[in-house]
């Protein structure tokens, strides 16, 4: 394994723990307030700079189409689905804006993010090749 991450992975996964951050925040928070639209605006665009530093990352070693794996799928419901997000809330529609929310946090940072903990994954690596996790 190579010493240093390439720039467009590193952007990605600071943006990824950044939006995963403001997710919980926003979980957390009161919501309707001036800081959930603030830090709401924060999420989308780190959630933007996830889906798209996403399509430079390839892996061959998966099943594979030209190097987009089924995790990318999780890139094409975030494209579709931020627009629906800022969307919903600019419509009053608190449920539609809730639900999409939710899928994104929880389909395309935690279960998308659970993917990279895998041992042949970068991020995977570094946690088993950690002092006394791997063998």
């Amino acid at each position: 394994m190579s010493a240093t991450w390439p720039p467009h992975l590193v952007i990605h996964t600071l943006a990824a723990l950044t939006a995963l951050l403001l997710g919980i925040v926003q979980l957390a928070a009161p919501k309707g307030t001036l800081n959930h639209r603030a830090i709401g605006w924060l999420w989308i665009w780190a959630m933007l700079i996830v889906a798209v530093t996403s399509l430079m990352i390839r892996d061959t070693g998966l099943y594979n189409l030209g190097g987009y794996t089924v995790i990318h799928l999780f890139t094409a419901l975030t494209l579709v689905t931020l627009p629906l997000v800022v969307a919903y809330a600019r419509a009053g529609n608190v449920r539609g804006h809730r639900i999409a929310a939710l899928s994104l946090f929880f389909g395309a940072l935690v279960v998308a993010g659970l993917f990279t903990l895998l041992p042949h994954r970068r991020l995977g690596q570094l946690l088993w090749s950690a002092p006394g996790l791997a063998g």
